[in-house]
């Protein structure tokens, strides 16, 4: 089994485990040196391939989310994630107007949170919008260029909706994970709707895993990803040594990352270490894992982790 299993986010389900190693590792593994450990670095990525390097793989999931036209889902099912798809729009809506690193991002936010519930119409009918038609006024979301956030943000609340609300696709896509995951696993890094998948995987085990990595996570106190993760009520995985949950301001997908919060039963209970943060550099597109794996802080505890 793979001594680091990557767990990817939402969007990939055109990709493949391959590619996206051949992105992630080279990245990963330059943190890790800038960190002080070069050995495990050239382990991680240039000595991969020999009998010296770190297996490392990328648990792909992405085309369990294909949706074919032709599976429709019921009305009262599809009514559960036109809601929740709202609701988590508001959320990411309201971190760009409290937390946005630009000012006109936070001023465009605000103006758009004061739009979702107008005043009354020409015809006296009071207008209610949808936060996705919010959010896709922001830069942020709009990563592929002028015109593309709408697509994105679509896409986002679609599979992490589906993914919390579709038990087959949720199974399918824990089993996909889990499947990589053995005695030998080390560290689980989960990016996105990923860090939410490594985070319900980690409650599978049955063996103790040394470190678990959240990066742009959802999961955070008091939002709506709370109340469906599971196990119910959230707590931290029982076999999981140290969890590391970071995050940066300008990402709006990540929650709030203050495990601690989250799990404030758990404190003296004998469980996990935690350790949560924002990042305290900024990226120009802050929610790509690119921007995550190459931060001091994850390749300071990848290479705890192996030199132990």
């Amino acid at each position: 089994m793979a001594a680091i299993v990557l767990v990817h986010g939402i969007a990939q389900e055109f990709r493949s485990a391959r590619s996206l190693e051949d992105e992630w590792l080279p990245r990963l593994a330059r943190g890790v040196k800038a960190a002080g450990y070069p050995e495990t670095a050239d382990r991680l990525w240039k000595y991969r391939h020999t009998r010296r390097g770190i297996d490392a793989r990328m648990a792909f999931y992405g085309d369990v989310m294909r949706r074919h036209p032709s599976q429709p889902d019921a009305p009262d099912v599809d009514d559960l994630r036109h809601e929740m798809a709202d609701r988590i729009g508001r959320e990411w809506l309201d971190r760009a107007a409290a937390r946005s690193s630009a000012p006109p991002e936070r001023q465009r936010a605000a103006r758009e949170i004061a739009r979702l519930e107008g005043g009354p119409d020409q015809t006296g009918r009071t207008v209610v919008l949808s936060p996705t038609c919010g959010l896709s006024g922001l830069k942020w979301f709009a990563a592929d260029g002028p015109g593309s956030a709408g697509g994105f943000v679509t896409k986002a609340l679609a599979q992490l909706t589906r993914y919390l609300t579709d038990d087959t696709t949720r199974a399918r896509v824990l089993d996909r994970v889990a499947a990589d995951i053995g005695f030998d696993t080390r560290v689980v890094i989960g990016h996105s709707l990923g860090a939410v998948v490594a985070y319900e995987v980690a409650h599978r085990l049955r063996r103790p895993l040394p470190l678990l990595i959240t990066l742009g996570s959802p999961l955070g106190p008091d939002t709506v990803i709370d109340d469906w993760v599971r196990p119910q009520p959230a707590q931290p995985p029982a076999y999981v040594e140290r969890w590391i949950n970071l995050a940066d301001r300008d990402d709006l997908i990540a929650a709030e990352p203050v495990l601690a919060r989250l799990f404030p039963s758990r404190q003296s209970d004998g469980g996990p270490e935690l350790r949560s943060g924002f990042t305290l550099e900024h990226g120009a597109a802050p929610h790509n894992p690119d921007f995550y794996l190459m931060r001091r802080e994850i390749g300071r505890s990848i290479g705890q982790a192996f030199a132990a």
